[in-house]
Formats: structure tokens, C-alpha cells, sequence
């Protein structure tokens, strides 16, 4: 590949034109690990060779970088603008995921719209281009400046009964539009089977405080408090969890129906996102195809009872990024520990600062040693069961995790590394750069580069950090440490 700084405007056209603590870690006991000889090594990542790795560290000044690649988030685009709908479909992309500006600017540039979880957010998206008009916020902190964000055309879900409440005030009287998130009584996200306990992944349900609990709209609360400030409820959002059920999904899309039935004058109902992507070989991912069917038929029959057709939206984050982003590491360390409870250690020159998904959920990801020449030609066969760790010094800054157990060690069979040699950990395009401890024991936030598979070119789309930026808004007034002498 070709090294080039393009703007990023030249690669969305290229595409879319049609011509702190964690606790001590349990060591399970395993065998000693030792080398294998495997038929062969993986040629690749998912989406980088030996080759385009080196060139991607060339672009991005050395490891820890993100790759990101341009033909998967146009594919994963292409996917869910296709749902299936019956009446129209809005497909927000939840920024929360990977809010990089490039990325913004690709979405945008192909017709999808944003969901933003903070007025930060909000500020973030529009600063890259996108319209408030094409802004949902959905958020567990109700910005300051709501009014100012809603006023330039920014749509807001009222995501409690207060946030309701002072949404009215401030609106009384004018017939203001406003959206309702529900919590429609049942959650599921992919670390937990359970759909009313709580997960860290599950956000629905009775030990969930995302949305307004589903009874206050069925006793009438909810509509006490728009008829009192005269506001009108255009939407309806639910949304359930990340690596959700598509089950519990289709159950809760058919139930979100009937609370748009309370109001006359919602248009739109939002399900959310959550769908679940197969990270490793033999995970399922969710089919758009096979879920979106039913839900069509559901509001075709809601057409059909009420007169009314509406529109969908849903919000997917991890479908769209997960598998389109990876992280490019060093290993920069190998260690090992003796005995029945022996194990080799990978340490990289990344961690919990990069990638924290293993480390707070147990979230396996799937690791590919590549030669640090960025010669195909040096892979080689041979192979071995290691422990992959972070940089950080924290017991938990663990890369191979046992399955959805942060505290437990995973063994990996992968190829034999040498220090300097390359790891890449893929399905990091989702709530990994966007859901970091960057700069814990200091380490600077790491670089992002898009990978345009039609140019044959890398870009660089965020800069490494500059390690004096990470102290930059620190403060010592002249002289405070004399007053405390002196008051002692």
C-alpha cells in the first residue's frame, strides 16, 4: 500500500460515488505451556496482512495503533441500511461506539444519522459535519444547554420522568416535540442470560435505570406530565442491551407497539441497537434479515389496527464497527512462570488504556500474531499456548481472558511470538478507542488510521498524543505548599 495523508472527505467520495484497581486475577490451574507444531499459522488478521500492519505503524508513528477498515464499515453500512421496514427507515449510528470524526463523516456521508448518549456527544458529531437535524440524544445526564441543542433541531428522548418534567418547563405551553425512552420491563446483553437481573451489558429490566419504567406510561404519569406542559411525544424508544437476544428483541420491538399506541401522535419508534456480531469463529451474529422480517409484520398490523404507519429507526454501534477495527500492538515483553501452574506470558505495548472490553467483561477477542518484519513470508508453523497481558501495571490489565470471566487467565494457542514480533487484536472497532482507561500509568491515548482498501492507501485519522497533553490542564497555584507549612 501507498502512505498518503489524503482528507477525509476524498475517501468517503472513493467509497460512496457509484462510478484503578481491578481485583487479584484466580490462576486456574493449566499444564505447563510448551511450543507445538501446527500445520500452519494464520496468513492474517481479518483484515491485515504483515504488509499493510507495517504500513499502518509507518503511518501512525510506531504501536499501539486502531486500524480501521474502510471496506468493512461500507459493507457493515450497506447491512443496516437494508433492514427491513415497512414505512421508512432512519439508521442511527450509536457514536458511542468509535466517535472518531472520520467515521462520522463516512456515516454521514452514506445517509445515516446519530444517536448521541451525552451533549458532549451532540457537540462532537456536529463539529464533524453531521446536522442536528439528523441527532437523536438518548442520555443519563440531561446537558445543561438541552434547550440550546433541541433549538438548533437536535431530537431529545426524555430518558427519566425529571428529565421529562424539565424538558416541559421549559417548553410549557409551545408544543414541543419530544421523544419518550421506555424501559420496557426486560433487558438482555450478551454477558448475561438473564433478562431482569442485572448485567453490565443488559439495560433493560427492573435492576436497570436506563429509561422511563414501562408502568408509568400504562398509570398515566407520563401523559399527566405532557398534557401539563402541552408537549407531543413523536417517538418511542426502547432499547435493551448490547449483544442482546434477538428473541428478547423481536418480543420487546412488538411490545414498544402498544406504548405508541398510548399516544396518537408519535410517528417513529425507535428499537434501539445491541445486535450481537460473532467476534470469534463460531459466534453468531445477528441476522438484520431474519429479525427485521417479523417486526415489518408487527407494524404492517399495527397499520392495520390504528390507520397509523410508522416509521422505524434503530441504533446499531458494535454492528457497524466491531469487526471493521483492530488493534495493532508490539509485544515488547515475554515472560514465563514454572510448574503445573506455569504459564508463558505475551506483554504488549498496549492494554486496559486500549482495549478495556477483556478486562471489564471477560470479552474474548480474536488474537493474531503477525511477524514484526511485516514479511508474510517470515510467519512460519510454529505455535504456542501463551496468556496475552497489558502494559499497566494492574493485575487486571488482562488481553485473553477467560470467557466472560475478567479475573481468570485464557490460555491462547497462537503463533510462537518473539519480542518485537506484532499482535493484532481484532473486533476492537467498538467500545474499545472510544471506552479506554487512556492514560493510566500515563500512556499516551494511541492513534487511529483508516485503511482505504479501493485507494490502496492508509490514513491517518487521529494523531498519537503528545505525552505533555496528558498533564496540560493540571494546576498547581504559586505557594500553597508554604501556606500549609506555615499553617502547621
Amino acid at each position: 500500500m501507498k502512505v498518503a495523508s489524503t482528507a477525509v472527505l476524498a475517501l468517503v467520495a472513493s467509497v460512496t460515488c457509484p462510478c484503578s484497581g481491578f481485583a487479584p486475577l484466580s490462576l486456574s490451574r493449566t499444564s505447563h505451556p510448551m511450543s507445538l507444531n501446527m500445520a500452519s499459522n494464520p496468513a492474517s488478521s481479518v483484515f491485515l496482512t504483515p504488509e499493510t500492519a507495517k504500513e499502518c505503524i509507518d503511518v501512525a508513528g510506531g504501536t499501539p495503533l486502531y486500524a480501521y477498515s474502510l471496506e468493512k464499515l461500507d459493507k457493515f453500512s450497506d447491512d443496516c441500511l437494508a433492514f427491513p421496514n415497512a414505512y421508512g427507515l432512519t439508521v442511527r449510528y450509536a457514536m458511542k461506539a468509535c466517535p472518531n470524526a472520520a467515521i462520522l463523516k463516512f456515516f454521514n456521508s452514506k445517509g445515516i444519522h446519530i444517536d448521541a448518549s451525552s451533549g458532549y456527544e451532540v457537540r462532537r458529531a456536529m463539529d464533524a459535519g453531521v446536522p442536528a437535524d439528523h441527532i437523536s440524544l438518548s442520555t443519563q445526564e440531561l446537558p445543561k444547554d438541552f434547550a440550546e441543542l433541541v433549538d438548533m433541531g437536535v431530537k431529545l428522548n426524555a430518558c427519566s420522568l425529571s428529565q421529562l418534567e424539565r424538558f416541559g418547563k421549559h417548553y410549557a405551553g409551545k408544543g414541543q416535540r419530544v421523544g419518550v425512552r421506555v424501559n420496557p420491563g426486560v433487558g438482555s446483553g450478551g454477558f448475561s442470560k438473564s433478562t431482569t437481573g442485572f448485567s453490565k451489558t443488559n439495560v433493560g429490566g427492573p435492576s436497570s435505570s436506563f429509561g422511563i419504567w414501562n408502568s408509568f406510561l400504562e398509570d398515566g404519569t407520563v401523559s399527566d406530565i405532557v398534557e401539563k406542559y402541552g408537549l407531543v411525544v413523536e417517538r418511542i424508544h426502547t432499547h435493551i442491551g448490547s449483544g442482546s437476544d434477538p428473541a428478547v428483541w423481536q418480543q420487546v420491538a412488538t411490545k414498544s407497539l402498544s406504548f405508541c399506541e398510548m399516544f396518537d401522535t408519535v410517528t417513529s419508534l425507535n428499537l434501539g441497537g445491541g445486535y450481537k456480531v460473532g467476534r470469534n469463529p463460531g459466534e453468531p451474529t445477528t441476522d438484520l434479515q431474519e429479525i427485521g422480517a417479523p417486526v415489518t409484520d408487527a407494524f404492517q398490523q399495527f397499520a392495520a389496527d390504528t390507520g397509523r404507519k410508522l416509521k422505524l429507526e434503530i441504533e446499531p454501534g458494535t454492528y457497524l464497527v466491531a469487526m471493521a477495527g483492530a488493534l495493532v500492538s508490539t509485544v515488547q515483553d515475554k515472560v514465563m512462570t514454572t510448574g503445573d501452574a506455569g504459564h508463558t506470558f505475551l506483554k504488549l505495548d498496549a492494554g486496559m488504556t486500549d482495549v478495556l472490553r477483556p478486562s471489564l467483561y471477560g470479552a474474548v477477542h480474536p488474537i493474531t500474531v503477525l511477524p514484526g518484519t511485516g514479511k508474510s513470508d517470515d510467519i512460519g508453523d510454529e505455535s504456542e499456548s501463551v496468556v496475552v497481558v497489558g502494559h499497566c501495571c494492574e493485575s487486571g490489565d488482562l488481553m485473553s481472558p477467560q470467557e466472560g470471566d475478567p479475573e481468570a487467565l485464557g490460555e491462547r494457542v497462537l503463533r510462537k511470538a518473539e519480542i518485537g514480533d506484532l499482535l493484532i487484536m481484532d473486533g476492537s472497532g467498538a467500545y474499545c478507542s472510544g471506552m479506554s482507561t487512556k492514560n493510566y500509568n500515563s500512556f499516551p491515548e494511541a492513534p487511529e488510521v483508516l485503511v482505504n482498501e479501493k485507494q490502496n492507501k492508509v490514513h491517518l485519522i487521529r494523531k498519537r498524543q503528545a505525552v505533555e497533553q496528558i498533564w496540560a490542564n493540571e494546576v498547581v497555584t504559586e505557594g500553597i505548599f508554604e501556606a500549609e507549612k506555615q499553617s502547621a
